[in-house]
């Protein structure tokens, strides 16, 4: 009967360990080596509370994070730098306020207001507004000024074009020189429109002080013409640019279809 060795060593020997040629040993990683890659894995995609120190929600914005980052790489770098890299928050687009539109209401009332004086003379004049500011024309032969003298008619189309540059003219000159209106509907004038040689209206007859007459202009000609021979005639000059003018004009024998008898009228 074979005998049983009773030596502890020999029944609890370790069984001997075969490695291959290429095989390499695999090392734990110890507890604390995955702590830290846990807490850097928290640093990175968390944002911890300051207070509580819990991991919230990852952060959304990536700007924030890119200067985080940026902050993270160059500790070193100037405040003034720091706020460069970091755009405020827009905040839209800036409505006007009250005080604002009441401004720009106001401007746009003046420049309403200056637009329509400008061009009230060339609207808001009529024939009727001349007559009205026209002197006598007694009194005008009287006065040792200088005289204009238009023939017209209230159904006279060029006349009442004309009506806002002779006005312009009138205002200019009116302390020096005297703007008479007669109207050829009235069998007044008669011997006037004869003596003058009316036979198209308007007709502008230029007198000297004296009541000599040194030309005349007819029809509807540039506001120059006008304008040169009442300068001519303020100024005293022997004579007038244009003494002798005729454009366009509306023959003056259709008086007497719209005649009428008012001797009391200068116009």
């Amino acid at each position: 009967m074979a005998k049983v060795a009773s030596s502890s060593i020999g029944l609890h020997r370790p069984k001997p360990v075969h490695f291959r040629p290429n095989q390499t040993l695999h090392s734990v990683k110890p507890f604390n080596y995955q702590l830290n890659n846990l807490q850097k894995y928290q640093r990175i995609y968390c944002q911890t509370e300051p207070k509580t120190g819990h991991c919230c929600q990852p952060n959304s914005d990536p700007s924030e994070s890119a200067v985080k980052e940026k902050s993270s790489i160059e500790p070193g770098a100037s405040a003034e730098s720091s706020k460069a890299e970091v755009s405020p928050p827009s905040t839209g687009p800036e409505y006007p306020t009250r005080d604002f539109n009441r401004r720009v209401a106001l401007v746009s009332v003046l420049v309403a207001l200056g637009l329509f004086s400008s061009q009230r003379l060339d609207l808001g004049v009529s024939l009727k507004d001349i007559t009205a500011a026209a002197l006598p024309y007694e009194e005008a032969l009287s006065n040792g000024k200088p005289t204009v003298v238009e023939f017209y008619a209230d159904w006279c189309e060029v006349c009442r074009e004309l009506a806002p540059d002779v006005y312009k003219v009138e205002q200019q000159y009116k302390d020096r020189v005297n703007f008479v209106m007669l109207n050829v509907d009235n069998t007044k004038w008669e011997q006037e429109l004869d003596e003058f040689g009316v036979e198209g209206i308007p007709h502008f007859a230029f007198l000297d002080k004296d009541g000599n007459e040194e030309g005349n202009v007819v029809g509807r000609l540039p506001k120059q013409y006008l304008l040169e021979n009442v300068d001519a005639l303020a100024k005293g000059k022997e004579s007038i640019p244009y003494s002798r003018a005729v454009g366009q004009y509306t023959s003056a024998e259709s008086r007497k279809v719209h005649q009428i008898s008012d001797p009391r009228s200068h116009g």
